[in-house]
């Protein structure tokens, strides 16, 4: 009771209103809270009526991240009207009906953020636009730039709201302007190299590449920055600026990986056996379906010193490494079961000794 009196008497000294003109205020307020998400499904509801006739899902995705700025709005505006409802000095409305305003720009800010970082429909254009075959850096590259465009615009209005012109202050800048520019340089270079990134696309999150000595999987790419998930699972933060700037090798972007060993047969081998078997391993690997058909080699091409060396090129069609390792094993399997059915044997490292003399292997022992 004594809190009530004191409020009573706060209000009475300063705003003339009564205990009972509190109560509904705070009572308005309070339904609000209570009944906004109520109101939220119905308006949602009655929305999504015209949404499901469209045909593309451009308004479901709107509407779908509003969902929470409209019941915030609700209860704003149910604050607003509580606060309306006593009667304060005509300057304090004033200041309410301002920050009423101020609420839903920031309302609105927040629901067009959120469409800004899941809105899949406008990277999807952007990306078949900019020729992107996959959008993994697009998305959130863009997600980021249009997010900031989005808060920039909002504190411009709400500045505006408070009767700032922010024109004079973009122009006021003028010298501290250029000064604030040359210190952000290398924040600017590393905005430009991921545009750049964006751009070329010499990679794309997921993709396993080889940067000045640090290989690993694209993990994400900023405004500021690309980090690098390393195989040892260290996470590597790159400038933007030094990545558009140095040699990248894209493993990811193969396609097809070489293979290229030599087969030693041994020196016991019939040339008649060592054509058999180069001709049946190049007709293997030509009806192989995992085998880029314009790029085998099988040539018998070195008489080396303990084997005959048969060159075996081919190109497996893997971009996954898991998947290479199984080509190739089937593969060296085939090889091993052609050189069965030719009864061919692969040569070892080996050296014979040749005496000039037969040796009597008896003498020898007797003398020993």
């Amino acid at each position: 009771m004594e809190v009530l009196e004191w409020i009573k008497k706060f209000f009475d000294e300063n705003f003339a209103v009564s205990l009972m003109q509190i109560g509904i205020s705070v009572g308005i307020f309070f339904v609000s809270i209570i009944f906004s998400s109520v109101i939220t499904k119905i308006i949602y509801k009655f929305v999504s009526i015209f949404t499901k006739k469209t045909k593309n899902k451009v308004d479901d995705y709107i509407l779908d991240e509003f969902k929470k700025p409209i019941r915030t709005l609700i209860i704003v505006i149910g604050l607003y009207i509580a606060l309306i409802y006593l009667p304060f000095k005509e300057v304090t409305q004033t200041v309410i009906t301002k920050l009423f305003r101020v609420s839903i720009i920031i309302i609105i800010t927040w629901g067009l953020y959120n469409v800004a970082g899941t809105y899949e429909w406008i990277y999807d254009k952007l990306g078949a636009k900019l020729n992107l075959k996959s959008q993994k850096i697009l998305k959130p590259f863009i997600s980021r730039i249009i997010r900031v465009i989005i808060i920039s615009i909002s504190i411009a209005i709400i500045v505006e709201e408070f009767g700032y012109s922010i024109s004079a202050f973009i122009a006021g800048l003028g010298i501290g302007g250029i000064a604030i520019a040359m210190a952000a340089k290398d924040s600017l270079a590393n905005i430009f190299g991921g545009i750049s990134i964006l751009i070329d696309k010499p990679f794309d999150i997921g993709d396993w590449v080889v940067f000045s000595n640090i290989e690993g999987v694209i993990e994400d790419i900023n405004f500021r920055s690309t980090k690098i998930r390393t195989f040892e699972k260290a996470l590597i933060t790159i400038p933007n600026s030094k990545v558009s700037e140095n040699a990248i090798t894209n493993f990811s972007k193969r396609g097809i990986r070489r293979v290229r060993f030599y087969l030693g047969l041994t020196y016991s081998t019939s040339s008649y056996k060592v054509e058999r078997v180069v001709d049946n391993i190049k007709y293997m690997l030509l009806q192989h379906p995992d085998v880029d058909n314009e790029m085998i080699l099988t040539n018998f091409e070195i008489f080396n010193e303990s084997s005959l060396d048969v060159l075996i090129q081919y190109f497996a069609k893997a971009i996954d490494y898991n998947e290479f390792l199984n080509i190739k094993q089937d593969i060296n399997l085939k090889i091993m079961d052609i050189l069965e059915q030719e009864k061919a044997e692969i040569a070892f490292p080996s050296t014979s000794l040749y005496f000039e003399d037969n040796l009597n292997l008896n003498e020898f022992k007797k003398e020993s």
